[in-house]
């Protein structure tokens, strides 16, 4: 039986071999060369280390992926839960609901970022034709800083459907009767959702805000480039996108390859501090 397991895990493992562990030490090797892609890399110790301290454009980076991640990860998150909730309910036509709140999840993100890119145009796009109907300012969305901003968080609204799905699961997993009971003792729909509902949630939920600061950290790229190029200014120059501009555009394949390693480093501190405040405030045991 174990042999038969590690014969099924066999494919698994070369994979991540393959398309985790080899591609990290590659990365932690060319982060202490000049590697441009064109030449020999050599070894150039802590140059780059030196360069990154110096480097002036790359706060900005970091300032922009850091308020990123704390516009859109509670979002995503409010989002992905209340519609969880809402359509855990077995009603009516409840289904197609739910393979409409997926379906945004499996388009590529070339494609959903060019829908964004239609959606947003100031002169024929939907939204501020909708915003102009009912009256309200139509901001001209990616060539400000904040609209910028705001239209990559929008965009990043719709992929929800992995959330989605275990919210939903873990909902229809808590018993009717711990309703039935609180309907007795007197709470309403609010009192429920306060006392049974996020509480029996919580865990689950920490582990979703993890997950979604990771992917919101390192998978903005798509969007930021294709529609904004990481501007105005470097408003949505995201790390990833500033990682790419190094490696792509400046043929400084060792900087960005020490940028990898400093977003992955952020990543884990970010998960960290959230791992300590969510068991300070109980939400996980030990």
């Amino acid at each position: 039986m174990i042999a038969g397991a590690r014969r099924f895990l066999a494919p698994y493992a070369l994979g991540v071999v393959l398309l985790v562990l080899v591609p990290a030490g590659l990365t932690f090797a060319y982060a202490f060369t000049n590697a441009t892609g064109l030449n020999e890399p050599s070894f150039t110790g802590l140059a780059n280390v030196s360069r990154m301290r110096a480097d002036p454009f790359l706060p900005a980076s970091i300032r922009a992926s850091l308020v990123h991640v704390g516009i859109a990860v509670p979002l995503r998150l409010l989002v992905a839960v209340t519609l969880g909730l809402v359509l855990a309910a077995q009603r009516r036509g409840a289904r197609w609901y739910r393979v409409a709140v997926y379906v945004p999840t499996v388009m590529p993100d070339m494609a959903m970022a060019l829908l964004a890119l239609w959606a947003f145009n100031p002169l024929y796009g939907p939204v501020n034709q909708v915003l102009g109907a009912f009256g309200l300012p139509e901001p001209v969305w990616l060539s400000t800083p904040w609209g910028a901003r705001w239209a990559v968080v929008v965009m990043l609204l719709f992929p929800i459907g992995e959330a989605f799905l275990v919210v939903l699961a873990m909902r229809r997993r808590i018993p009717s009767s711990l309703y039935d009971a609180a309907a007795l003792e007197g709470y309403g729909p609010f009192g429920q959702l306060r006392r049974i509902t996020l509480p029996l949630l919580a865990p689950v939920l920490v582990l979703l805000a993890v997950r979604d600061v990771i992917l919101t950290l390192q998978v903005n790229f798509v969007p930021a480039y294709l529609l904004t190029d990481g501007g105005p200014g470097n408003a949505t120059r995201y790390l990833p996108v500033y990682i790419y501009d190094q490696a792509f555009e400046f043929s400084g394949f060792g900087y960005a390859a020490l940028l990898t390693i400093s977003l992955m480093l952020l990543s884990t501190l970010l998960v960290g501090l959230m791992v300590v405040l969510a068991r300070r405030w109980g939400l996980l045991r030990r």
